[in-house]
Order: C-alpha cells, then structure tokens, then sequence
C-alpha cells in the first residue's frame, strides 16, 4: 500500500471519526440490551450480540469511507434530508459510504448506515443518491431491524413453536426433514416481512424525498437500475479476456475457457430460468413491484432537481470509488475481483500504470495459493449471479495450471515493460513472475 500510494491517491481516512463511530454503536449496544424483556434476555443477548459482530466488523475494518472530501459531501445530503423532516430530528444515525463493491446499502439496526460504493458507481444523479439515503433512514426511522428481532423472538419462543419443537424431539424417524421445514416456514415469514419493510421503507423514503427539493423521479430510475444491475448494466465494456491476455510469445488458450460439459454449462446459464427463479437471484427482487406502488405518488411531485449539493463532486467520487472499491477487494484477499477490476481498467486505458501493477501481483499471488492449495479462498467460484465475462475469468483462473499462471504473468509483464520501468514495485513483481515460470 505505501508503494501504492505513491503513484494513485487513493483516499486517506479520518481514523478518529471511524473510532467514534464505533463508540456510538457500543454504546447503543449497551442501551438496547439494557431496554430488553428480561423474560427472553438470553435471546436477545444472542441476537445483538450476532448482530454487532457484522457492525464492529464494519468500523475496525478499511471498508467505511471516512476521507473528507468523500463523507463530507454525503453528509451534507444527509443534512439536507433531516432538516426538511421534522421526523428525522434528532436522529442518531451515522451514515457512511463503504468500500464494498456489491450494489447495496444497508440499515444495520443501531444507527449505522453504509451505502456501498459499488452501488453509487452506477447511479445516475444524486438524487438517487438522496432517495438511498431516504430509504436507509427510513428503515431505522420506522425501527424494522429490532421489530423483525421481537417478531423473531416472539415466535420462537411461543408456546406453539416449543411445543412443535418437543413433538418432533419425540419421533423416531423423519426428525431431520420436519425440523428443516420448521425452520424453512420461520424463514419465510422472516423474508416476506422482510418484502414488507421495503414496501414500507420505499413509502417513507418518498415522503422524506418530496419535502427535499430532489425530483423524485429518482426513485423510479434508482429502482429500475437496482433491477438491472446484477445482468445488463456495465460500468466498463465487458472484459474481452482472450484479447486482453493475448501475446505474440505465450498464445491465449481457447481451452481455459471452453465449456466442456452440460453440467459445468448449466452452471453459467440462466437462460432457462423463469422470470420469478431469475428475480430471486436478484440483489433486489421485486423492483417491478416496488415501482408499481410508487409509480403514482411520484408523478404528482413538484420537485425537479437531480442535484442540490456538487454536481462535479457526485461524478468524481464515482470514479474514484470504482479505484477505492478494487483495491479494498485486494485489502480482503479478494483475488479474483480485484482482477477482473483491473483488467477492466487496462482494457478501458484507464490508470493503466496501477492496473498493470496490480495484475502482475494478483497472478503471483495466485501462483503461490494455488501452489499451497489455497486459491479457493481468494477467488470465487462460478455463479449464475455474475456476468458472463467475470464467470470466464473465474473459469480461466481455476483450469490454469501452475506453469500457466507464471508464464502467462511473465509475458504480460515483458508486454507492459516500456510504459512500466519506473514504477514503484512493477519490476519486481516481474522478478518474481520470471523466477515462478522457472519452477
């Protein structure tokens, strides 16, 4: 990272803030366990005590982005919602974009909201930005984490579910498949409460939206991204990998990539999926639905501005954020995306120089799991919910073997030799690249 630094500059965090952020939520960790029902306090002591794991997580880790010039312009969003909604007063909640490079965000429960960078890089104005926010605020506003926590308790500890729970303890065979159903029937009220707490949030969100000045037909076009963002919406041209990893010396192999067998191809198409079994795989099924409810609302709004704080900004911190989120994919040992980012950018002949560097260092460092039998834990595994062209990286990465890995690594490097002389690092990834095509 030091030598990274000096040739990209990536952001440089308020660690202070971050450690008061942290502060808050122990501290309402401390407030919610002492307000609980001391009759179930053992089961909600597990609940928050699960729950503040993904939190502390979130604060002691690089991911939330507290670099002023990224947290000030989302706070003054986030200002500017609270200040026209006399509801929102006083709120304690702390609202933070994270380093995470899925499209979400997310209302953790106790205050703490991260909006993924990955999320804002496909926006398309910031008042999409501000129904996001309006949405999230709106989820701890109408207090769905610790309702979905009561209802949950309240459920299991009923005296209907100890009883079924005691019946089945009592069978001699077919135990396992009825406690699975048990719990299957809790997770789907779990999930279609769930359903119902968007519905609720995306109401509320509207309501905060309308008294901003935003144009509220944001709330349509977020939504309609958020339902293409998983399969049609590219931030770079899809990675035409046998172009890009081509050479003159060292041929790119049709066979790293060929689908060999029905079985491994159903794994990559989707083709034969209904639309319900396609929305399900969804990072956010039922936006068609989503959009139906609000759909009338919207169209009677007087607000029109797209953008009320920096126009220049929003566009700024997208590209920006697209360089935090690669290099926190790194920071995670999250080989495999932080490869395909960076062969993106090198195909687009966008930070050419950091993106060859961080090639040859993902290939090497893939050459050294992979020896020890660990790549599995840093590159993912195919799936029906990526892109064609990442799914073929992942496919190339897992068929190579060792010798591949190294040679195809070594003349990348001779490619990228002349514009890459002085760059801090390259050359020795180079080194090492030559040295495992040895082995």
């Amino acid at each position: 990272m030091a030598q990274l630094s000096t040739t990209y500059p990536f952001y440089k965090d308020d660690t202070v803030l971050r450690k008061s952020y942290y502060d808050q939520s122990v501290k309402k960790k401390s407030q919610l366990l002492a307000s609980v029902d001391k009759a179930n306090a053992k089961e909600y002591k597990t609940i928050y005590n699960s729950q503040f794991e993904g939190i502390n997580e979130l604060w002691k880790s690089s991911r939330p982005v507290t670099y002023a010039g990224a947290h000030n312009y989302l706070q003054a969003i986030v200002q500017k919602v609270i200040a026209v909604n006399p509801a929102l007063k006083g709120t304690d909640a702390r609202v933070v974009f994270s380093r995470d490079w899925w499209p979400n965000a997310v209302s953790m429960g106790d205050g703490t909201i991260a909006i993924n960078a990955g999320l804002v890089m496909y926006m398309n104005n910031e008042a999409e930005l501000a129904f996001v926010v309006c949405h999230e605020l709106a989820h701890y506003y109408l207090e769905h984490t610790p309702k979905a926590i009561k209802k949950y308790i309240e459920t299991t500890t009923s005296e209907a579910y100890q009883a079924e729970l005691k019946r089945l303890s009592k069978l001699q065979f077919g135990v396992n498949s009825q406690l699975e159903k048990l719990a299957k029937t809790t997770a789907f009220n779990s999930r279609r409460h769930s359903r119902e707490n968007e519905a609720e949030a995306d109401r509320q969100a509207f309501i905060f939206l309308k008294n901003t000045g935003y144009d509220c037909n944001a709330i349509i076009t977020c939504l309609q991204m958020l339902d293409k963002v998983d399969d049609s919406l590219h931030i770079y041209p899809p990675l035409n990998i046998e172009q890009t990893l081509n050479f003159k010396s060292y041929p790119f192999k049709k066979k790293w990539i060929q689908s060999e067998t029905s079985i491994f191809s159903a794994v990559t198409n989707s083709s034969d999926l209904s639309d319900k079994e396609k929305d399900s795989l969804k990072t956010h099924p039922d936006c068609a639905r989503r959009i139906t409810l609000l759909a009338d609302s919207v169209k009677g709004t007087l607000g029109n501005k797209k953008f009320l704080i920096d126009e220049q900004l929003f566009g700024k911190l997208q590209k920006d954020f697209f360089m935090e989120v690669t290099e926190e994919c790194y920071r995670e040992q999250k080989l495999g995306r932080n490869l395909y980012n960076n062969l993106l950018l090198l195909q687009a002949n966008q930070n050419t120089a950091i993106a060859a560097y961080s090639i040859s260092r993902d290939f090497n460092e893939m050459f050294e799991m992979q020896k020890d039998h660990k790549i599995g834990l840093a590159v993912d595994n195919e799936s029906k919910a990526y892109p064609d062209d990442y799914n073929m990286l992942l496919r190339m990465i897992g068929r190579m073997r060792l010798s591949e890995i190294a040679n195809l690594n070594y003349q990348f490097c001779l490619q990228q030799l002349p514009a890459m002389k002085d760059y801090p690092g390259f050359e020795e990834q180079m080194q090492k690249a030559k040295l495992y095509s040895q082995e």
